[in-house]
């Protein structure tokens, strides 16, 4: 399946801007003279710029200087970041020189500060007039119209400002902009040892506590010694006069990370895991051709091959802070992997450490092969400056039960290599060097849980059974083959809730009938005859295909989703279900579709099914099709549902932010409305009383059901199956031994009626279970 779609606008991304490209007419892009022109002085420039830097003259007058004669510019301005957030004019050509180390502008102060302050070059052919322009008289900026500034990076930090200046108003041209670009990443090295003051400033700071919060990827809890990491070192020689010798060392590089990341593959999962297949995703992408033929062209114009990897590195970086796709983010990050390994076989870059051993790795990005290597080499948890709770790098933690954690910016530069740090992704915070009364609480936290783990087991093989002899069945929700180890682990009933579009968005597409059957196979083999309950796709809304968007949608959540898609696309549904039934090969399936919001989409969706059933041989020894209950207008069509589903399913997660109206990706309403409420406990208890008398089983999936607490009022209002994480099956079967429900369901109706006004009565009812001495 071709996303096009995508892929253009990824294709444009990695590529230069090229308005100055003329057809030929073998239909090639050629260079208009003009362009052909700047890339000469370009060139020219750099050529210049290595011989002045091997003679050792490369001053920052002298680079001003070169600058100026061969882009060209009528006035070129090297600003250095002094302590105290501070712009210094440290040379120039072409602006009055008694100016040079009087001048000072305030981070943010002007155009030049505010370039500073963003970390984003401007552009503008009229500098004057831009509302943020400063004035200064000594400089002798008057006869000046158009402005490049652009910012001086290294290692992420601002060390300066290099602005170029033309009477003329105009844009400065693409080449331009790219040629200043490297020019400013040649003045880092120079600037950083000219005094300049990395912004913002290190001081004391840097030795005391730190506490970041973030979003929970991949639940636990971890300490250890942190481990930032990525920061490349200095690099030795940043120009060449032999492009040629370059390119071929490039090409060993690019041959090399190839090697090494498939011997990762091989080495590290099984052949047709979901994981495996997020790797081989993130193959394609990181090893098209489009940014390794910018380096090629930054080769050419006179960069060594690390310079080149880094300079495209540092414009990718760039233009994935300013993007909202998800998709597009989580693609460029795997560029960025892949370029971490070309950097390392260049000799441009610290190799990883042989062991992590119990260390925290702190990064700003990590793609999914990156995540794998620093997994098998030891680490103890992870926290990512810039990551997504769909990401690759976090559908493959929580795969391999790793805890990791997307952090606020600013991490990476407060930490040091060897620092204490604990990472609470139960509560999504990082702290960076803890004062030991906190280590103490957490020491005693890690040790009641590794307590806890140990009291848990033995609930493993024992099954799910009340005080009074009430069985519930607890089931899995998992989405990656990987997770299916869980079910030896916990000693769950079956999978409730296998997200088939979880393999989909880790592959990065759709893969073919064939391969979705093997899959399907895969499942059903690993379950060992245990219920398997397959949702079909779910996509839409926060969970988004290569080649799909959401533009347009104010509500995507409540947009053009899951069933709604299937049903407008027939055909990517009913390969899917071919798929599953091939899958089965004869075996019992169950099938269950999601978003359904009238009878009339469910009985569309089996119409497809049945479809299938009449093409697919051999055909199911037992099969059920299942509806989720999530969109509230299918409870007011019960009769009509029951009497056609063979069995329904509540996902609390939607259900929840459609009953109450709150989008639950808005953090201010994230605990205002909760399932332990009277409201929600009155809605459960209604419809497992109908499906009870229309002999149509119930379950309930979704975060909810893995809650002690929650899972113990389901249970006392006569659910009978719930669905849950792994790690939420012995605590929930541990609540339930301890509990006798004709006990516990008087108080439970108390809470209620206490609380019918709709607030939650998990307060009162966590109090009531302390008291009681309950696992909570």
């Amino acid at each position: 399946m071709r996303h096009w779609r995508h892929e253009n606008k990824l294709g444009a991304m990695l590529k230069p801007p090229s308005p100055d490209l003329e057809t030929k007419p073998d239909n090639k892009p050629k260079p208009k003279p003009k362009r052909r022109r700047r890339i000469r002085d370009a060139r020219k420039l750099f050529a210049r710029l290595r011989g002045a830097l091997a003679s050792g003259a490369a001053s920052l007058p002298d680079i001003a200087m070169l600058v100026a004669q061969e882009l060209p510019a009528d006035a070129v301005a090297i600003y250095v970041a002094r302590a105290g957030e501070f712009l210094e004019l440290a040379a120039t050509c072409g602006l009055n020189v008694n100016a040079v180390g009087r001048t000072r502008l305030r981070i943010g102060e002007g155009i030049i500060g505010m370039v500073a302050s963003s970390g984003d070059a401007l552009n503008l052919p009229d500098a004057q007039n831009h509302p943020r322009f400063a004035y200064r008289s000594e400089i002798g900026e008057e006869p000046f119209a158009s402005m490049l500034a652009m910012p001086v990076k290294r290692a992420g930090r601002i060390l300066g400002v290099i602005a170029l200046q033309n009477r003329q108003p105009r844009l400065f041209a693409p080449v331009e902009v790219e040629s200043v670009a490297t020019v400013a990443m040649l003045l880092a090295e120079i600037l950083s040892g000219a005094g300049a003051t990395d912004l913002p400033e290190e001081g004391l700071g840097d030795a005391l506590p730190r506490r970041y919060a973030g979003h929970v990827l991949s639940p636990g809890i971890a300490r250890g010694p942190i481990l930032p990491y990525g920061a490349a070192p200095p690099i030795k020689q940043l120009l060449t006069d032999d492009p040629d010798a370059e390119l071929e060392r490039l090409d060993k590089a690019v041959d090399k990370a190839n090697k090494n990341l498939d011997g990762l593959i091989v080495a590290s999962l099984p052949g047709g895991s979901a994981p495996r297949d997020v790797l081989e995703a993130y193959r394609m992408v990181a090893q098209s051709a489009g940014w390794l033929t910018r380096v090629r062209e930054a080769i050419n114009d006179g960069l060594t091959a690390e310079t080149a990897v880094d300079k495209i590195s540092r414009d990718l970086r760039e233009r994935m802070r300013k993007i909202a796709d998800p998709y597009l983010r989580e693609r460029l990050a795997d560029i960025e992997d892949m370029i971490g390994r070309l950097m390392v076989a260049l000799g441009g870059a610290a190799a990883k450490p042989e062991r992590a051993d119990g260390m925290l790795l702190l990064v700003r990005r990590l793609g999914p092969a990156d995540l794998l290597d620093w997994h098998a080499r030891g680490i103890a948890g992870i926290a990512i400056e810039e990551a997504s709770a769909s990401g690759h790098a976090a559908i493959l933690a929580r795969a391999l039960g790793l805890p990791a954690l997307q952090v606020d910016r600013g991490a990476v530069e407060a930490a040091h290599a060897g620092d204490e740090a604990l990472l609470d992704a139960e509560g999504a915070t990082l702290i960076l060097r803890p004062e030991p009364e906190v280590i103490q609480v957490y020491d005693r936290a890690l040790a009641a849980r590794s307590v806890r783990a140990a009291e848990l087991a033995k609930y493993r093989d024992i099954p799910a059974v009340t005080l009074d002899g009430t069985a519930v069945s607890l089931m899995l929700n998992v989405g990656l083959a990987l997770e299916l180890d869980q079910l030896e682990r916990t000693g769950a009933d079956g999978i409730g809730l296998y997200r088939t579009e979880i393999a989909a968005l880790a592959a990065g597409g759709l893969p073919d009938v064939a391969a979705q059957a093997a899959e399907y196979a895969r499942v059903l083999d690993r379950a060992k005859g245990r219920r398997v309950q397959f949702r079909t796709l779910d996509l839409g809304a926060d969970k988004l295909l290569p080649g799909e968007t959401n533009a347009g949608e104010e509500n995507p959540a409540m947009g053009w989703r899951s069933l709604r898609v299937g049903l407008d696309r027939p055909a990517i549904l009913r390969r899917q279900l071919r798929a599953l039934l091939l899958g089965a090969q004869g075996r019992p399936l169950s099938i269950m579709f999601p978003m359904v919001a009238t009878v009339e989409e469910f009985r569309a969706a089996r119409d497809l099914l049945d479809a299938e059933v009449a093409r697919v041989r051999p055909a199911p020894e037992h099969l059920e099709c299942g509806s989720m209950i999530e969109v509230p207008s299918l409870l007011f069509q019960l009769p009509g549902l029951l009497a056609e589903a063979d069995f329904v399913s509540v996902g609390t997660n939607d259900l929840m932010q459609f009953l109450f109206a709150a989008d639950r990706g808005t953090p201010e309403l994230a605990d205002r409305y909760d399932t332990l409420s009277a409201p929600v406990l009155e809605l459960l208890e209604r419809l497992a009383a109908d499906c009870r008398e229309a002999g149509v089983p119930l379950s309930v999936c979704g975060e909810a059901a893995g809650r002690p607490l929650d899972a113990l009022a389901f249970a006392a209002i006569g659910v009978a199956t719930l669905s849950m994480s792994g790690n939420a099956i012995l605590p929930v079967k541990a609540i339930l031994a301890a509990v006798d429900l004709n006990s516990f369901r008087p108080v439970l109706k108390e809470l209620r009626r206490a609380g019918a006004a709709g607030g939650s009565i998990r307060e009162p009812l966590t109090s009531w279970a302390r008291e009681h001495h309950l696992p909570v």
